[in-house]
């Protein structure tokens, strides 16, 4: 299980910045809502990328490397 005081999992980060793009795509925000939405939104994004880009880089040193490793989902 997660540690408590460790960030939130891709997963959860995913699905808050789907939760956010479905209230803006309704279009009922007020626009400072809005804006403040979009920011966190592409903050959000920001932290899925690097995420999948350490997944992506530990993925090819195991290829490279040949050797299996164990499967950490918390790491």
């Amino acid at each position: 299980m997660s540690e408590p005081n460790s960030s939130p999992s891709f997963e959860a980060k995913l699905a808050e910045l789907e939760a956010l793009v479905r209230q803006m795509e309704q279009g009922s925000m007020p626009l400072d809502t809005s804006l403040e939405a979009f920011e966190k939104g592409v903050q959000l994004a920001k932290e899925c990328h690097a995420i999948l880009d350490t997944a992506s880089q530990k993925v090819t040193e195991i290829k490279q490397s040949g050797e299996e490793a164990p499967f950490d989902p918390e790491a």
